[in-house]
């Protein structure tokens, strides 16, 4: 029996924007390569009207969100829906699945820190919840890059489906004649270069 096909559904989708906080720059494998795809994720939320959450674990001690990923400069408006401060490892926290309840959100777009840890905890707990979860390979990392792989390998053996932020993208964009589509295909031609480098340096690790 084959697998079931999962699509992605831009009405029923939101970007969980994972623990990519200021102290974990020096530590994290490819860091900036990683904002670089976060940046162009939150740019197309923007375009395509896909809700975003963020977490930050313990931020107290590994501080705040990224100042290149802050909701604001990306004018999300209504689709930010909030940064949730988090000493689970796991996404699923009690306040993040109620957000996720309250606005009808079953399919989760997952990109973050680290792969081995929070985004694993994550991927695994939403997926038990029967949420339907989708980890952009060139948006994840860890402090040891040999973690990476095996960390998208557990996530897929589980249920996700593993995939690109282009690819992602255009899942969700999904028709060339929508209104957005010159905005889109904007943001996707801008970000041509750092896509290209992106993969290069954090897909290669993952393989």
């Amino acid at each position: 029996m084959n697998p079931p096909v999962v699509k992605v559904s831009s009405k029923e989708t939101v970007f969980f924007v994972c623990d990519v906080q200021t102290k974990f720059r020096p530590a994290i494998y490819e860091f900036e390569s990683l904002l670089l795809t976060a940046r162009k994720m939150l740019r197309a939320a923007k375009i395509l009207e896909i809700p975003v959450v963020y977490t930050e674990q313990n931020s107290r001690a590994l501080g705040p969100t990224a100042p290149e990923l802050l909701p604001e400069p990306f004018n999300l408006g209504d689709l930010y829906l909030g940064t949730i401060e988090k000493t689970l490892f796991s996404m699923a926290t009690p306040d993040v699945l109620s957000i996720l309840n309250k606005h009808g959100l079953t399919q989760i777009v997952l990109f973050g820190i680290e792969s081995h840890v929070c985004v694993l905890q994550s991927a695994l707990d939403l997926l038990d919840r029967g949420y339907r979860v989708h980890v952009i390979a060139d948006g994840v990392s860890s402090c040891n890059p040999g973690e990476i792989s095996i960390a998208l390998e557990r996530m897929r053996q589980a249920g996700a489906q593993i995939t690109t932020s282009e690819s992602l993208l255009f899942q969700l964009q999904a028709d060339s004649s929508k209104s957005n589509f010159k905005a889109f295909s904007a943001i996707i031609k801008d970000e041509k270069e750092s896509t290209r480098a992106s993969m290069q340096k954090l897909i290669r690790s993952a393989l």
